[in-house]
């Protein structure tokens, strides 16, 4: 499993920010209010930075930057104790302190932090606990349409009538093939305001062919 103790199997910063988009992109369809999405993506964050963010609205949050160094990811859960800052970015690239060290990092909290590099992969400061969260939340980006499947299943489709997330559909999305109305209705049937959801595609910068 993915954790700060195991960095082994998390994505490269370019797969990594590729998967963000679809899972923003998915979201994006079952959820057509954005109060209620648990993942977005903006690729126009800041100049020359695109920001992920899963927030499950309970207090727990995962904030993922991509600048062309690399990207950072800072999670917080609530129910875990916070470590000194200073110790779990020990080795921090500069170009992401303005990122961890300033907002709206720093009123969220960080429970634990990874960052990626081209020279170096994946790192992390001094982790002295063997669970600090970070396995929880970052499952999701194991790169299997499966988890992203039966989390949604659970997470958008318990108590209603809608028939489960096919694997098979959510990883042409996976794939970043364009998303047709088809699709889109094969994920969700009670999709209605197509124009709203081009419209949020193209914020994310998820291809797709909705007219």
């Amino acid at each position: 499993m993915l954790s700060s103790l195991d960095l082994s199997a998390l994505p490269a910063a370019a797969d990594l920010q590729r998967l963000c988009q679809a899972l923003a992109a998915l979201d994006a369809i079952n959820s057509p209010d954005p109060e209620f999405r648990y993942y977005t993506y903006n690729p126009a964050w800041d100049e020359a930075e695109a920001l992920f963010e899963m927030s499950d609205g309970e207090g727990d949050q995962m904030l993922v930057l991509f600048r062309p160094e690399g990207c950072c990811i800072s999670g917080f859960l609530h129910e875990y104790d916070q470590p000194a800052k200073a110790q779990i970015t020990r080795g921090l690239p500069a170009a992401f302190d303005e990122f961890i060290f300033g907002e709206p990092v720093s009123s969220i909290g960080t429970t634990f932090c990874l960052w990626c590099t081209p020279a170096h992969g994946w790192q992390t400061g001094v982790v002295e606990t063997d669970d600090d969260g970070s396995e929880e939340l970052l499952a999701i980006f194991d790169q299997d349409p499966a988890t992203y499947a039966d989390w949604a299943n659970e997470y958008y489709l318990d108590e209603t009538e809608r028939e489960p997330l096919e694997t098979a559909v959510v990883a042409r999305l996976y794939r970043h093939e364009p998303l047709t109305r088809a699709t889109a209705e094969t994920l969700n049937p009670d999709l209605s305001d197509w124009p709203q959801l081009a419209a949020d595609l193209a914020a994310i910068g998820y291809p797709h062919e909705l007219g």
